[in-house]
C-alpha cells in the first residue's frame, strides 16, 4: 500500500525529534499504522540547518505554503508555534483538504473552535496529543480511554518548567528568583520565561483538556490564571511542616452550576502520588464516575517525548483517514451537535480550601479576632499554626487551613482581616486541594 506523505512546517527542536523518530521506528510504525509514514517535505526558514537534519531523505523549502500545495501531501504537521501565522497555515492547510497534526496548545486554546469547526466542515481530522504534556498520552485518555465515564474534575502539573522550579525552592530552601536563574542556566527555562512562569502555558493545557472532558467549547479568556512568581520560600516550608506541598495545577472541575477552569500554585497533601512529582516531569490526575481516579505521568516536554505524540497522532490519522467522517473520534470527543454550553463559573463561585499567612503583632487576642471573622463568614478552620516571635522580635507568622467555601466569601473575610491594625503586611492567600 503506498506511503502516507507528510509534510513538516517546522523542524525545530519537535520537529527533528519526529524525523529522527519516524526513521529510526519506520518499521515498527508501518505494522501498527498498516502502511508506512514518509516526511515528503520540510519548510523551514533555516534550509541550510533543515536540510543537515533531513539529508536527502526529503525535499526542503522555505515556503510552508509550497507545503500545504503539494498534492501529494497528505497530512501537515504544523510545529511552529504562536497563533500568528501558525492559524493561517493550519487553515489553509484544512481547506486543502489535508489532515493537521499540531503540537500548539497556544494555537487550540485560544482558536480551537474555529479550527475545528473548519476541519469537522472539510471532513478532515485535526490531532492534537502532543500539545498537552509532551509525549504522555492524556488527551487519548480523555477522548478514547474515558469515554464510559463523566468525568468529575481533573489537576494536572502540566508545566515542567515550573514544577523543577517548586521542587528545587522546597529541597533548597531557595527563592523563586534564584531557582529561576538556574532553570535559564539548565534550559528549563526560556530566556522569557513568562508563559511558563506565569501560568499562561499551563491554563492553555488546562482549557483544553477541560473542553474534552465536560463536551464544552475552547474557552482560554474565561480561565483564571495565576503564576509562581509572589510565591515564597516560607510559604513552602509552612506547608511542608502541615503535611502539604505546593504544585501550579492546571484545574478543571465540573459544578452543579458550571465548569471551573483555573490555574494557581496549590497546597496538596504530601502523601498524594501527584504531590511528589518532582523536576520537569508532568502528571495528571482524573477522577471519573466509573474508572476513580487514574494518574497519567512521564515527560511533558523535549524532542523525542513531544514526537511520541506527533507520530501516535500520524497513525491515528493514517488509520482512520479512509473512515467516514462521521464516524471518526470527535475532535473534543463529544460530537459536535453534543457540545453544551456549560458556563465556565467566576472565581467568586470556585469552591475550594486556603492556606492564609498572617503576618502579625505578637499580642493576646489576635488570633482569637481572626477566627472570628472566619467564623462570621461561615468559613471552618481546619488546622492553626502559630509561630513563637523569635526572641527581640514583637511579630511572628499566624498561619491557618481551612475547609472548602466559595472563593467570594473568603474575598471578603479577608479584607476584614487585612484592615486589623494587628494584622502587619498583606495576606498571604493559597489554594487547597485534597483532590480525594
Amino acid at each position: 500500500m503506498k506511503a502516507i506523505k507528510v509534510g513538516l512546517l517546522g523542524i525545530g527542536t519537535v520537529g527533528s525529534g519526529t524525523f529522527h523518530v519516524l526513521s529510526r521506528n519506520q518499521a515498527e510504525i508501518r505494522g501498527r499504522a498498516g502502511r508506512g509514514i514518509e516526511i515528503a517535505m520540510v519548510a523551514d526558514l533555516d534550509t541550510a540547518r533543515a536540510k543537515s537534519i533531513v539529508g536527502d531523505a526529503c525535499e526542503v523549502v522555505d515556503d510552508a505554503r509550497k507545503v500545504i500545495a503539494n498534492p501529494e501531501i497528505d497530512i501537515v504537521v504544523e510545529l511552529i508555534g504562536g497563533y500568528g501565522v501558525a492559524k493561517s497555515l493550519v487553515l489553509e492547510a484544512i481547506a486543502a483538504g489535508k489532515h493537521v497534526v499540531t503540537a500548539n496548545k497556544a494555537l487550540l486554546a485560544v482558536h480551537g473552535t474555529e479550527i475545528f469547526a473548519a476541519a469537522h466542515a472539510k471532513g478532515v481530522i485535526v490531532a492534537f496529543e502532543a500539545a498537552v504534556a509532551g509525549g504522555i498520552p492524556i488527551i487519548k485518555a480523555l477522548r478514547e480511554g474515558l469515554t464510559a465515564n463523566r468525568i468529575e474534575w481533573i489537576a494536572g502539573i502540566i508545566n515542567g518548567t515550573t514544577n523543577f522550579i517548586l521542587s528545587e525552592m522546597r529541597s533548597k530552601g531557595l527563592d523563586f528568583g534564584t531557582v529561576l536563574k538556574e532553570a535559564q542556566r539548565l534550559g528549563y527555562a526560556e530566556a522569557d520565561p513568562s508563559f511558563d512562569i506565569e501560568g499562561i502555558d499551563a491554563a492553555h493545557k488546562a482549557t483544553i483538556m477541560s473542553a474534552i472532558a465536560f463536551g464544552i467549547p475552547v474557552q482560554f479568556e474565561k480561565a483564571h490564571v495565576e503564576g509562581i512568581t509572589a510565591l515564597q520560600a516560607a510559604d513552602i516550608k509552612y506547608a511542608e511542616q502541615l503535611g502539604y506541598r505546593i504544585k501550579l495545577l492546571g484545574i478543571a472541575r465540573r459544578r452543579e452550576q458550571g465548569v471551573e477552569l483555573r490555574v494557581h500554585p496549590t497546597l496538596i497533601p504530601a502523601q498524594r502520588l501527584i504531590a511528589n512529582v518532582e523536576g520537569a516531569m508532568n502528571a495528571v490526575v482524573v477522577q471519573a464516575d466509573a474508572v476513580g481516579t487514574t494518574l497519567y505521568y512521564g515527560k511533558g516536554a523535549g524532542a523525542e517525548p513531544t514526537a511520541s505524540a506527533v507520530v501516535a497522532d500520524l497513525v491515528d490519522i493514517t488509520r482512520l483517514a479512509t473512515a467516514d467522517p462521521d464516524h471518526r473520534v470527535p475532535h473534543l470527543a463529544f460530537q459536535p451537535d453534543a457540545m453544551n454550553d456549560t458556563p465556565i463559573l467566576p472565581m467568586a463561585e470556585v469552591q475550594t480550601s486556603f492556606y492564609l499567612r498572617l503576618r502579625v503583632a505578637d499580642q493576646a487576642g489576635v488570633l482569637s479576632r481572626v477566627t472570628t471573622i472566619l467564623a462570621e463568614h461561615d468559613i471552618s478552620i481546619d488546622a492553626v499554626l502559630q509561630r513563637e516571635a523569635a526572641e527581640g522580635e514583637n511579630q511572628t507568622d499566624l498561619i491557618i487551613l481551612t475547609h472548602e467555601t466559595a472563593e467570594g466569601r473568603m474575598n471578603k473575610a479577608l479584607a476584614q482581616m487585612q484592615a486589623l491594625p494587628t494584622v502587619l503586611a498583606p495576606i498571604v492567600r493559597l489554594r487547597k486541594e485534597e483532590l480525594a
